[in-house]
């Protein structure tokens, strides 16, 4: 006699991931804010860069804004 054994194996898996609202909005926010900063750095940086092309060089332009500054 032989005796047989029928066995099924079903392995279902199911991942949901859901994302709130606040957090999209909050990631957009930093994004935002961390863009205008680069904005802001980079026109500062071509500020410092024209002021000492225009004063002669950098000592010249530490020397022209210590004037205008205390308004010698």
């Amino acid at each position: 006699m032989s005796e047989r054994t029928k066995v099924v194996d079903k392995t279902t898996s199911s991942t949901t991931t859901t994302q709130d609202a606040t957090t999209e909005v909050s990631k957009v926010g930093v994004i935002t804010v961390a863009a205008f900063g680069v904005v802001v750095g980079l026109w500062s940086l071509a500020c410092i860069v024209g002021g000492m092309a225009a004063s002669g060089g950098p000592l010249a332009f530490v020397g022209d804004w210590f004037k205008a500054v205390t308004g010698m």
